[in-house]
């Protein structure tokens, strides 16, 4: 294997032992219906407006997000507008005609590009035309941490090389040195390019985590690294302790957000996957409680072609009789795509 510690300065350092946290138990729910990727009270009335061919309530949203340098709610404003664009591109159209030069329609206009290369065989040679989109929305503005995600993104899907990687990587983590999609985008480049390299993976996402104030969705960075190691099929062993370890970190910043409500929403659809594999039976049902009706797409559709029924599936079973076997079962083995490939990961969450 490549040395990745030698590779990649600047993502390792020694990683200190974390202790399992204590969490406020919160009732398990079963009597609501669920809904699947709901958008929060900010972005439902964009949506809308969107809908109906409208642009001034999403380019609103984002130059508000702007403005207060909300960059975690500017990430998944902007990653699900582009997604509506690109199904119903007329309002988005719209916005580009009207306003050129406006920065929050650049930076859709990015992610756009990307999620559309994404989708095709010829990913690599495509994404490499789109870099200007991706240029054009840093230069709009240069504390916006948002463009530089996607320009990592963008650097792992054309297999761009270690060092370019790293200078994307320092200007990223320059403008918001905890901004958790920066993070998750440098664990995927590791995980992609050293296949396998799960304590490499690890080791940078407990550090970031340590880093990291605690209400900050970096805390959950370790499952991430986890849910990669638990659903792939190489590699060395991971210690059982270091997968507690990322739960716990989880759970910990679970408690700190309301419950029932859709912005952490996938952080904890992410995280009772997690539980799950680990047998946390109990850990599992407090976390639907806090779940609510709030399921996510990702990562129950690396299960199966009907995420919201592999959720409910889950919470019946968690609330009822089914044997923990089975339960693991239902999450044991990421499906198969008809290329061969394992899941199928949407743009929206490449």
């Amino acid at each position: 294997m490549v040395d990745t510690m030698a590779l990649l300065p600047a993502f390792f350092r020694p990683t200190r032992t974390t202790r399992r946290a204590s969490h406020p138990a919160a009732p398990p729910q079963g009597d609501f219906e669920a809904v699947l990727d709901a958008p929060d009270e900010h972005l439902s009335p964009a949506l809308v407006a969107a809908g109906r061919g409208e642009y001034r309530e999403a380019s609103a949203l984002l130059a508000a997000t702007r403005a207060a340098g909300r960059w975690e709610d500017r990430d998944r404003h902007t990653r699900r507008l582009a997604g509506f664009a690109r199904c119903r591109p007329e309002w988005f159209e719209a916005w580009r005609a009207a306003a050129p030069g406006d920065p929050d329609a650049a930076l859709v206009a990015a992610q756009l590009a990307v999620d559309r290369a994404w989708r095709s065989p010829a990913r690599a040679e495509l994404l490499r035309e789109v870099s200007p989109l991706i240029t054009a929305a840093a230069r709009a503005d240069d504390r916006d941490p948002v463009p530089w995600r996607i320009a990592l993104d963008h650097a792992r899907g054309s297999r761009a090389g270690h060092r370019y990687f790293e200078e994307l990587w320092e200007a990223a983590v320059r403008r918001s040195p905890h901004h958790y999609g920066c993070h998750v985008a440098a664990l995927r480049y590791l995980a992609t390019f050293w296949h396998g390299s799960h304590r490499e993976c690890f080791d940078f996402a407990d550090r970031a985590a340590q880093d990291a104030p605690a209400g900050s969705l970096v805390q959950a960075l370790p499952a991430r690294a986890a849910f990669g190691y638990l659903t792939d099929d190489c590699g060395p062993e991971v210690p059982r302790e270091r997968l507690d370890a990322a739960a716990d970190r989880a759970v910990s910043l679970s408690a700190r957000f309301p419950a029932a409500t859709p912005g952490p929403a996938q952080m904890r659809n992410k995280l009772l996957y997690l539980l799950i594999r680990l047998g946390r039976w109990e850990d599992a049902r407090a976390q639907l409680g806090l779940i609510g009706p709030y399921a996510t797409s990702f990562p129950w559709e690396r299960f199966s072609d009907d995420p919201l029924g592999q959720f409910l599936r889950l919470r019946e079973g968690l609330l009822g009789s089914t044997s923990p076997t089975s339960l693991s079962a239902l999450v044991r083995t990421p499906r198969r795509t008809p290329g061969g490939h394992r899941g199928r990961v949407p743009a929206a969450d490449h």
